[in-house]
This record gives structure tokens, C-alpha cells and sequence, in this order.
């Protein structure tokens, strides 16, 4: 059989779910950006992806892997606006470009919190400069009126904070509207690959050895963070909190109910289409290749 090419983004947040897959006999790891992992699969360029929870609606349709993924159950400390007047006032937001999720989750919560429909423009938040030709109000020092920053960014290169005195965590923002944990991404895959009994097992095979990794890191955080957390120039104590108690990496009953929760909310405020998220519910084969 033919190495499952596995397409992912390689930060600190991602460290529990991609550590030591390029090692794993069968599997080609595809180090890429955000962005692109969707298009990857949709285009048979890669067979996973850890994509964007938004990307599971489009076309060809991708289905969602239970083998792990990005979320959490009240503050994510990653993905949050920083607005330099009240949320309430808010008429325009410069958004990091890197996450279609983060975005539609905050379109989401400003119309269900605020009644807020402002305009999203897409911005370099390192440069300090907007996107696709996009002008802006921006202060002497280059900081929009409102910035949404995801990633490890928002620790990096954090905005100053007498610049942006209302700031909205977007994960705890979420658990208080719906009493759910958030899904920012999962691993996916084509969903029509699920249709011949090939395809399936091989999916399954691929999913079967995401979920193990998984599992394996999560018993060896500590470790982990003493390898990423300096790469990613995050101070250590901070990233152990953030790996080890805020962001969530198993894809259980709860966490599929806030992705229909979201996508139901995305078409209601016309951000996507209104079709519901597809999950692929797939035994693993046996044997899995690695496994004792």
C-alpha cells in the first residue's frame, strides 16, 4: 500500500496531535500552511488533513476523523479580538488570514452577543498591514481599531494592551453562549473516499495511527512542551498550561454536538451554507502497523 500523505501545520498547539508521526512507518507527513490543507485533500493531494473545522463544509465534501483534533472547553488564550473601543461598537475587524474557522467563529459572536455585522478585513498582524488591497484606519503605530489574532501570535507578538483595552478570548466567549466546548479543527479527509472498501480501511489505517499518536503524546506532555515551547518562543510555564490545561485534543459526543451547534449558527447568520457536519464513523483494522 502507498504511505497515507498526512498534510498538517507544525506550531505549538498542533505539537500533541503531529509529534512523532514523520517517524511512523506508512505515513508521509506534509508540513503546509493553515490554509492550503483543505484544498490538499479536496484536490487528492494529501489523504488527511488537519483542516480547518469550517472546511468541513464545502465541496468535494470532507468528512471528520475521530482520531483527534483542536478545540476547547472555555478559554483558548490563542484566539481572541482585541478592540480599542467596546465590542459593542465595533464596525470593523482586521483578522488574521491564517484560520477560516477563528473567523466565522467571530462573525458567529458578534451577531449572537452584539448584533454586530461589522466588516472583516484580512491583515498581517506582524507587518501591521491589510490585505488584497484592503485600506484601513489604522493609529501612528500601524494597530487597527480591531485586530482578531489566532495562534501563537497572540503570546508572540501580543498587540500592547493600553492599545486594546476590550479584549474577547473567542472560546470562552463561546462557552458562555452555548454551555459547549469549541471545535477549531480536525483531522479530515474526502468523504467519497469512505465509499469503496479500500479507501475505507485505508482511512481507517490512517485514523487508527493519528489516534494512537495522540494518545501517546498525552501521556508525555511535560516532555513535549520542553521541545516545542522554545522553537515556538513561548515562555515554558505559559505553553504547559496552554497545551496541558486549556486547549482539548479528544473529539468525543460533546464536542461533535458544538460542531453541529456551530455549523447551524454559521448558516443562520449566512456565513456558510446550512449542511451538516459529516463524521465518519469508522472501525479500526487489523493490525494497525506499529502497534505492540
Amino acid at each position: 500500500m502507498d504511505p497515507i500523505r498526512v498534510a498538517c501545520v507544525q506550531y505549538l498547539n498542533t505539537a500533541p496531535l503531529v509529534e512523532g508521526l514523520g517517524k511512523l512507518d506508512g505515513l508521509t507527513l506534509i508540513p503546509t500552511v493553515p490554509a492550503d490543507i483543505a484544498p490538499m485533500v479536496r484536490a487528492g493531494e494529501a489523504d488527511v488533513g488537519l483542516a480547518s473545522i469550517i472546511d468541513a463544509v464545502g465541496d468535494p465534501e470532507l468528512a471528520i476523523l475521530p482520531a483527534g483534533m483542536i478545540g476547547c472547553d472555555g478559554p483558548t488564550l490563542t484566539v481572541r479580538l482585541f478592540s480599542s473601543v467596546p465590542m459593542s461598537e465595533v464596525t470593523t475587524v482586521c483578522a488574521d488570514a491564517h484560520s477560516h474557522t477563528s473567523v466565522a467563529l467571530a462573525r458567529v459572536l458578534l451577531a449572537e452577543k452584539f448584533g454586530l455585522t461589522p466588516q472583516f478585513v484580512p491583515f498581517n498582524a506582524i507587518e501591521r498591514v491589510a490585505l488584497e488591497g484592503k485600506t484601513v484606519e489604522q493609529d501612528a503605530d500601524g494597530w487597527p481599531q480591531c485586530l482578531l489574532l489566532i495562534g501563537d501570535k497572540v503570546v508572540t507578538h501580543s498587540p500592547p494592551a493600553v492599545r486594546y483595552p476590550h479584549q474577547l478570548d473567542l472560546g470562552e466567549a463561546w462557552k458562555e453562549l452555548t454551555g459547549l466546548p469549541f471545535v477549531y479543527a480536525a483531522w479530515q479527509c474526502r468523504a467519497d473516499a469512505l465509499e469503496s472498501h479500500e479507501g475505507r480501511r485505508r482511512i481507517a489505517l490512517a485514523s487508527a495511527m493519528l489516534d494512537r499518536e495522540r494518545r501517546h503524546n498525552q501521556t508525555r506532555l511535560d516532555w513535549l512542551v520542553q521541545q516545542w515551547a522554545p522553537k515556538a518562543r513561548w515562555p515554558v510555564d505559559l505553553a504547559q498550561r496552554y497545551i496541558g490545561e486549556l486547549l482539548r485534543y479528544d473529539l468525543g459526543d460533546r464536542e461533535r454536538e458544538a460542531v453541529a451547534t456551530f455549523f447551524e449558527l454559521c448558516g443562520k447568520h449566512g456565513i456558510t451554507n446550512t449542511a451538516a457536519p459529516r463524521f465518519a464513523d469508522i472501525s479500526t483494522p487489523s493490525p494497525v502497523p506499529g502497534t505492540a
